[in-house]
């Protein structure tokens, strides 16, 4: 993966965590495209997913850049780095200022609301008051859901992709499997940047199997031929997808990003779910991906109809869950139908164009 320079916010003040330890100091790593406005009203917030980084412009490609989606000719566009991850935020290979050695498997839990309060002090710092568009899919949806909650008044628009309320039992038990594929590595133990490589290169090929489907792999990854005995196309494309990964990132911050998409429950000390989702008072589009075996579309349909006054539109793929990251082209026009509609209706005939123009849309996704 190519990133652009990132920018970094430090802070010296100790980081209290939810799990009741502390980081010393926390860094964010961070990207902003285009300028903030006058009035400080054009601020698209961008969540990033499991092993993703703050340069959206690189993984996003299809929605953030000049005549995208998200165009920083007229956006503030701002991704930071979650804490735990390896592209710069604070994590297990930064060094502990209490030890003067890195955290390696020392590092303490983070959850979803510790990152939520990590970029709350970033937005304090960019000078951001409102956020006009909030935007994540995944573990980046689960990231902004819980910043609509917390702070109801800070996000006029929230789109969620591709995420839930709460991380579901087969969620966990698909990132518990990851993480025994790491501790099964003999290396892991060792306190050095590459332990849990090859261990590492095993959790990916699981996650995998999650991130897409049956169709998926019987159409991208078929048998080369009746002949074949062994080595089929399938086996190399897991090795191949593991190796990827492990060239780009760290056992450490796997185990750990994925601990943190573990911890995600917006209902938890507030009531339930129900409860939490109520409260929510930013615009809302839900954006569910039929195929998605990991975030399956009940969990898409329990947020639209508990959060007050959702939307919520299906895209078809055959991706699965990797959909949020590939669909460009319909997730765009999804959202674009969607602000359409937010803008005030004139008359009963532009009420009605909008309703044609979505169902043709959804006709068109399904």
């Amino acid at each position: 993966m190519h990133l652009a320079d990132s920018q970094t916010f430090h802070s010296t003040e100790p980081f209290a965590l939810e799990g009741g330890a502390s980081l010393p100091e926390l860094t964010l790593a961070y990207h902003t495209y285009g300028q903030l406005n006058a009035d400080r009203s054009n601020v698209v917030w961008i969540c990033h997913a499991l092993t993703g980084s703050s340069d959206a412009a690189d993984w996003w490609s299809g929605l953030v850049g000049e005549g995208k989606l998200f165009d920083p000719r007229q956006h503030f566009i701002v991704c930071a780095n979650v804490p735990g991850s390896s592209y710069g935020s604070t994590s297990a290979l930064s060094v502990n200022a209490l030890t003067g050695q890195p955290f390696y498997r020392d590092f303490p839990l983070v959850t979803v609301r510790d990152v939520v309060r990590a970029f709350d002090r970033l937005r304090d710092h960019l000078g951001v008051t409102r956020i006009q568009t909030c935007i994540g899919g995944s573990l980046g949806g689960q990231q902004a859901l819980e910043w609509a909650i917390s702070q109801v008044d800070l996000i006029e628009n929230l789109i969620l992709v591709a995420t839930n309320a709460q991380m579901s039992p087969w969620g966990v038990a698909f990132n518990e499997a990851q993480r025994m594929a790491i501790a099964a590595d003999a290396t892991w133990p060792e306190r050095h940047p590459e332990a849990g490589r090859a261990g590492l290169k095993a959790a990916r090929a699981v996650a995998l199997l999650s991130y897409r489907n049956y169709e998926t792999y019987h159409i991208t990854q078929s048998r080369q031929g009746e002949d074949t005995l062994d080595n089929f196309r399938a086996t190399t494309y897991q090795q191949y997808q593991g190796e990827k990964l492990a060239r780009r990132f760290n056992a450490f911050a796997y185990w750990a990003l994925s601990k943190l998409m573990d911890s995600h429950d917006v209902g938890r000390g507030r009531g339930g779910m129900e409860v939490a989702l109520s409260q929510i008072k930013a615009r809302t589009l839900v954006l569910g991906i039929r195929s998605d075996v990991l975030f399956p579309m009940s969990e898409q349909h329990f947020l639209a109809k508990h959060i007050p006054g959702a939307e919520f539109t299906e895209i078809d793929s055959l991706y699965g869950h990797d959909g949020f990251l590939i669909e460009n082209e319909l997730m765009t026009k999804a959202i674009r139908v969607w602000q359409f509609s937010q803008q005030p209706d004139e008359s009963v005939g532009q009420a009605s164009f909008l309703d044609g123009l979505k169902k043709l849309f959804r006709e068109r996704v399904a």
